[in-house]
Order: structure tokens, then sequence, then C-alpha cells
């Protein structure tokens, strides 16, 4: 059956173009993703791609050709084993979808065609069908989008990417049909393919969940670290001969566990049709390891001391790198710590680590220009951090009362030893 190209849609608010040049010529065979001509909007010359496989058997705006409306058809492309006397049975232009929504919905205009009774001819292009038989799809099950319901290509990358709510779930396979576009993109180039260890698997699809299902907004705070640099520096010195040596970590996590009894709404988490809330501040921290990261949790961490707290986090982050870390000892928390201060990073967004309500991210503390107490201006090491939390735990002003606890804490560290 023979199908109308038509103008392309090529921005939101385009109306009509200018056919500048045809890189195609009647009788030329092209395929998905060949060059067909140069199409001039408003504000661009772009190229225009075919999206199926076929020839061109009618070429019918010419090079140069101005105002030509969106959806207007410019060319008739031939399947095989037609040829130019078919072009009479194309569908008429005012029937044809908009190119922008093929791969949303049928057109308004033209009735979508049922999914073909065993037996029935199916309609569709050869482009569509070899997708389809790659991925395994049976195309009496599709709908066609395409001229008097024919399945084109858009129809079954759609199909694969939502399948119908019906269909039996499948399994998720170790490389997906996405997998092989994607590769098709670089035949041409060097790489090595590195598959997904179960550790990758797990982080894809926990902070994939994250993003889409979570409402994330961001807070952010400058924290002065001047005082705590200098307290620890004097506590370092006086728990040397006990080999205990405090990091700027374990004051965040330490100040960030009080802040939590502080403002105990905060230390909550999401659970599907209710919130709960945590008495003790169980603090999740992140840590990388080849080829990923665990997140191990300091329970209790509002009671502890700051020394205990550090000693545990150092044999913690040494088990976690190789990977000998129990599940109790990485699961849980109402809360966690993404620092990459000393990485040289100064200011980022976490991702939230479900079901946790917030996650705080910690940038370098560096030498910066402030206006002191006085008025007067000044040099302070300030550190960057940035709350990211969900929404549905927390709203806008607790967050800030919690950042606030936080900064409150670290700037004044030796309420810590209370």
């Amino acid at each position: 059956m023979p199908i109308n190209i038509l103008m392309p849609a090529l921005s939101p608010t385009m109306e009509e173009g200018t056919l500048a040049k045809w890189l195609v010529k009647e009788g030329d065979t092209v395929e998905s993703g060949d060059v067909l001509c140069e199409i001039e909007t408003d504000k661009a010359t772009m190229e225009f791609e075919a999206v199926d496989e076929g020839i061109i058997g009618k070429i019918i705006v010419a090079d140069g050709t101005e105002g030509v409306k969106v959806n207007a058809p410019i060319a008739v492309l031939l399947e095989e084993g037609e040829s130019a006397a078919d072009i009479s049975d194309a569908p008429a232009p005012a029937a044809a979808p908009k190119v922008a929504e093929v791969a949303a919905k049928a057109p308004a205009s033209a009735p979508a065609a049922p999914a073909a009774a065993k037996g029935d001819r199916i309609f569709a292009s050869p482009l569509a069908r070899r997708i389809a038989a790659q991925k395994g799809l049976d195309l009496t099950t599709l709908t066609g989008s395409g001229p008097k319901g024919r399945i084109v290509k858009a129809d079954v990358e759609n199909a694969a990417a939502h399948p119908k709510a019906e269909a039996p779930a499948a399994a998720p396979a170790p490389q997906s049909a996405d997998a092989n576009t994607v590769m098709a993109m670089y035949a041409d180039r060097e790489y090595e393919e590195m598959p997904l260890d179960g550790m990758r698997k797990i982080i894809a699809s926990r902070l994939t969940e994250a993003k889409q299902t979570i409402p994330h907004f961001y807070l952010r705070r400058e924290i002065h670290l001047d005082a705590l640099l200098k307290f620890r520096s004097e506590l370092n010195k006086s728990l040397a001969d006990k080999g205990i040596k405090l990091s700027v970590n374990d004051f965040i996590i330490k100040a960030c566990a009080m802040a939590l009894q502080e403002v105990p709404d905060c230390n909550a988490v999401w659970a599907g049709d209710r919130i709960l809330k945590l008495k003790p501040s169980d603090v999740a921290v992140a840590v990388a390891v080849e080829g990923g990261l665990f997140t191990p949790v300091l329970r209790d961490a509002e009671s502890r001391t700051l020394s205990s707290l550090s000693a545990e986090m150092k044999d913690l982050a040494a088990r976690a790198k190789t990977r000998k870390l129990a599940p109790h000892e990485y699961q849980g928390g109402s809360f966690a710590i993404s620092n990459l201060g000393m990485m040289g990073i100064t200011n980022f967004d976490a991702v939230i680590n479900p079901p946790h309500g917030s996650i705080l991210a910690v940038g370098a503390g560096q030498k910066a220009p402030v206006v002191n107490a006085d008025g007067e201006l000044d040099i302070a090491t300030v550190m960057s951090v940035t709350l990211s939390v969900d929404h549905r735990v927390i709203d806008g002003a607790l967050g800030a009362q919690f950042l606030a606890a936080v900064k409150q804490n670290l700037e004044n560290p030796v309420v810590m030893l209370a």
C-alpha cells in the first residue's frame, strides 16, 4: 500500500516550511534513517529522514517550494512489489496523522484498524515486521496508526516500550531490545561491551524508580566550617594517644543525627499509603565501591559518641569495599549522606534512596569571601550542602528547619559533645 510522506513539524510552533532540496529522486530505494530532503523553517535548515523503507514512487513537492503546510504530502513511498500504478490507492492527505503524533496515538481523522483476526492479512511496513520479529511481538495484537490502519515502525516501538496491560509481564532480559538499537548507532566505532552485574542492575532499577516516582525538591545552604575545623584539630590532638582521628564526615553524621531528633517529622520514610516516623536516628552514608556503591547504616547515631561513630564508619566502609556487609548493615535508615567533598566536588544534587525521606549532598569546604557579624569583609571556609527531599514526606518549610538544625550543629560543634 503506497505511503504518503508528509511535511514534518520540525518544531512545536512550525506550521509551514520550505522544501529546500531533495536528496533522493523518483525510483530511488530508501531505508529507515536515510536523509530524504532538506527543509527550511523560520529558525534553521534541517534534514528530514525516512521512517520506513521502500521506493520513492513520486515526488509531489518540488525543490525550492515555499509555504508547504505541515502534514501536506510531499512524496509517495512504494513498498516492495508496488509500482507507480498503485499510487492512486494512496490515502487522502486529510486523513494522514501529524508526524509528531504517530508514535503517541492514531489520528482522529483516520479510525485505527482493529487487531487482525487469525488468518486475516496484516498491513505492516517491512521495517515494522522486521523490528517486531526481533522483539518477539505478535503483529496481530497491535493496532496500526499509519494510513488505513497500517502498522508502522512507531507502533512496534511503542508496543515494546508500553506493553498491553493484559499481556503477561516479561522478566527483564539481560540485554533489552533497546540495546540493539543503541549498538547499531555505534556499529562503525570501537567499543567494549560491559555486561551489568547484580549490583549495577539494582542501582539502575532503584534509582530509576526513585527519579520516576519520588517528587524531589532541593534545599541549599552554605555552612561555615572554621569553628568545626579548629575544634576537630584540638580534639584529634587530645585523642592521638588513643589512635582516634575524627574526620569532618564524622561530625556531619553526628550533626544530621541530632537534627533528625530536633526536627522529628523529618525522621521519616514513605511506606506506600502511609508515612513511618522513626524514633532513633539511623543515618545511612554512601560509600563508593568498585562498580557501584553501598549505603551502610549507622544505627542510633544520635546517642553515639563521635569516636564510636568514626570507628564504626571506618569498619563499615572497609567491609563495603570488599562487599562483605550483611544485609542488615546497609538496609533501613530514614536519611542518607552523600559526601563528594573529598573528591573536589563543591555542589551537587543527590538522588533519594527509597524509602528514605531525604538525602544530604555534601560538597567541599573552600575559602571564600564573606561578610562577618560586624559587617566587615572576611575570609571563611564555606561548605555547600544540598538537601534532596521527598515532597510526599517532607514539605519545604520542614526541610528548611532540618537544614537549619544541621547548620547550627556544625557551626557550633561543641554541642555535639553534650
